[in-house]
């Protein structure tokens, strides 16, 4: 099937569209823009910066991606945005290019549904099966995991990392790394539970769903030190993976400043 682009859409002749790609009335599409196979834009797109989207994309009315970052020391570098496979953009969804300040990129990985006026800010790296609802705002410099959900209307702080898995309420403020597994909510966010639903609903083991409760009562609700809760968890025995992912991150965490690990490379 040939691209179609409707006769009010203007695309530059430099930019690269796959075959099948369909571009609607009164989009924009710069020079260095590449949209892979199957990818859909709806009406008034702007696609621009250098900006790479791959296969099967579904794009809805004002979505931008690919505009310069919203940083004061931004000086017109070539840096990118790169999205990957069947992801969702619904309405005026914003996706920033990055800065110079790490690798120049900001990624969005596969299969990700981001909802109405969802921002994703410079130098953010979002995983696979990210849900963003509708006007969640993510920071520049923020990191988050697989299969994780943020609900309506929270922010994320720059250089705050989302584990994965995990979930976020509706309006949260998230001043601090969000472990992986938990649900966490509040103003600042505070992990409240394991995030079971989600768990299960992604075939996790009993044993590895006991096993994050009883962490999270160690960790959150009697408060014993790490090392304390490792032994106990760990029975003298090699730890699930689940936990080692859990306390993998907590530790990268507290090694950083304020709650976030990432917040190192701000130091630097």
């Amino acid at each position: 099937m040939a691209t179609i682009i409707a006769h009010t859409a203007v695309v530059d002749p430099r930019a690269e569209l796959d075959d099948e790609v369909r571009v609607g009335h009164h989009c924009v599409i710069g020079p260095n823009v590449k949209v892979g196979r199957g990818t859909r834009l709806e009406n008034n797109v702007t696609l621009t910066g250098n900006s790479i989207l791959g296969r099967n994309n579904h794009l809805f009315p004002g979505v931008v991606i690919g505009a310069e970052p919203q940083d004061l020391s931004y000086q017109g570098s070539p840096t990118q945005v790169i999205i990957g496979d069947g992801n969702v953009f619904r309405e005026s969804v914003t996706i920033n290019r990055a800065t110079e300040k790490e690798d120049g990129i900001t990624a969005v990985g596969s299969n990700c549904y981001m909802m109405t006026c969802s921002h994703v800010a410079h130098d953010c790296k979002v995983e696979d099966r990210v849900i963003m609802a509708n006007n969640v705002m993510l920071g520049g410099h923020v990191h988050v995991a697989h299969d994780a959900t943020l609900s309506g209307g929270c922010a994320v702080h720059h250089f705050a990392s989302i584990g994965c898995y995990s979930f976020v309420s509706g309006l949260s403020r998230v001043l601090h790394d969000v472990p992986p597994y938990m649900l966490v909510e509040g103003f600042p966010a505070r992990p409240r539970t394991v995030n079971v639903v989600a768990l299960k609903r992604k075939n996790f083991s009993n044993e590895a769903i006991k096993a994050l409760m009883e962490a999270y009562r160690l960790l959150y609700r009697s408060r014993v030190g790490m090392e304390h809760a490792r032994d106990i968890l760990s029975g003298g025995k090699p730890m699930l993976p689940e936990l080692q992912v859990l306390f993998d991150f907590i530790e990268d965490s507290q090694g950083g400043r304020h709650g976030r690990g990432r917040d190192r490379r701000k130091a630097a």
